[in-house]
C-alpha cells in the first residue's frame, strides 16, 4: 500500500514528499504563509513547525536570495522534509534549505544548543497547529499531534519567534479567525504593526482563515486589511490574486514595510 506521495508546488518548480493516511500534509495554507514573506534582500528564514517543508521550501522557491531553516520536531516529517530536499527536482533551492529537528517550545540554551541561535533571522513563519487539545477525533497520533493546540501555544511559539528574529524582523503566520485575539495577546510588547487579513471561501461568506504579519520591535498600531476571497461566487477556481499567491507568481506584501534590520 502506498504510504507516501510525491506533490508538486508552484506549478512544478518544487516538489514535497508527505505521508498518505498519517500526519499532516500540506496545502493552500502552507502556500499562503509563504506568500506572506516579501523580501528580495538576502534573508534569513524559520519555518516553525515546518511538517515536511513545504512552506519554508515555497519561500525559498519564490526568493532566490532566501536561506531557509526548516523547525520540526517529529522524526517522521524531519525524515519527508530531509527527503523532500534530496529530490532531483528541489536542486535549485536545496542548498539553501535546512532541517533542524527541535521542539518549538524549547527555551534559552536548550533552544540554541539546537541551533535555534538569538536575534538570526529575518523572517519568522509558522502555521501552528489549530485545533483544541481536547478534538483529538482522528485516530492517527501523528496528525492528531500536527492539529491539537497546546494551551498557551501561541505565546510559546511567539517566544521563540522573538527570540531567534533580529529587531525589525518579520514574524507570519496563518491560523483560524477563533485564534485572533490570542495571536493578538501573545505579541504583546513582542511584535507591534499587525496587520490581519481574513481568507474568505466566497463573497458573504464567513471568514476560514486569517493571515497575519508583525514586526519585532515595533509600536505600530494594528491594521485590519481587505479580506482576500478565495472563489468567485459559485466556481471552484481561484481569484486570480488568490490564485498567484498559492502558485508563488507573487507575495501578499505588507502594506508599512519595516526598516532594514
Amino acid at each position: 500500500m502506498t504510504t507516501e506521495s510525491i506533490d508538486s508546488f508552484h506549478r512544478g518548480r518544487f516538489h514535497v514528499v508527505q505521508p498518505l493516511g498519517q500526519g499532516h500534509r500540506s496545502g493552500m495554507d502552507a502556500m499562503l504563509l509563504a506568500s506572506l514573506v516579501a523580501d528580495e534582500r538576502p534573508i534569513r528564514v524559520a519555518d516553525l513547525g515546518a511538517g515536511a517543508g513545504a512552506a519554508g521550501m515555497a519561500v525559498a522557491s519564490r526568493l532566490d536570495g532566501a536561506t531557509v531553516t526548516l523547525v520540526e520536531r517529529s522524526p517522521t516529517m524531519v525524515d519527508f522534509a530531509r527527503r523532500s530536499l534530496a529530490l532531483p527536482e528541489n536542486a535549485r533551492l536545496a542548498p539553501r534549505v535546512s532541517v533542524i529537528e527541535a521542539d518549538v517550545g524549547l527555551k534559552g540554551r536548550a533552544r540554541v544548543a539546537a541551533g535555534l541561535l538569538d536575534d538570526s533571522f529575518d523572517h519568522v513563519i509558522m502555521n501552528p497547529p489549530f485545533n483544541d487539545g481536547s478534538d483529538r477525533r482522528t485516530p492517527d497520533p501523528l496528525k492528531a499531534e500536527a492539529h491539537a493546540m497546546e494551551e498557551g501555544l501561541f505565546d510559546i511559539w511567539l517566544r521563540t519567534a522573538g527570540a531567534i528574529m533580529r529587531p525589525g524582523g518579520q514574524l507570519s503566520l496563518i491560523a483560524r479567525p477563533e485564534s485572533v485575539a490570542e495571536i493578538i495577546d501573545a505579541c504583546g510588547r513582542r511584535f507591534g504593526g499587525l496587520e490581519i487579513t481574513s481568507l474568505h471561501p466566497r463573497p458573504g461568506e464567513n471568514a476560514v482563515r486569517i493571515l497575519v504579519t508583525a514586526i519585532k520591535q515595533n509600536r505600530a498600531r494594528l491594521a485590519l486589511r481587505a479580506p482576500l476571497i478565495m472563489h468567485e461566487d459559485d466556481a471552484h477556481r481561484f481569484t486570480p490574486r488568490v490564485d498567484d499567491l498559492n502558485n508563488g507568481r507573487t507575495a501578499y506584501a505588507r502594506k508599512v514595510v519595516s526598516a532594514r534590520r
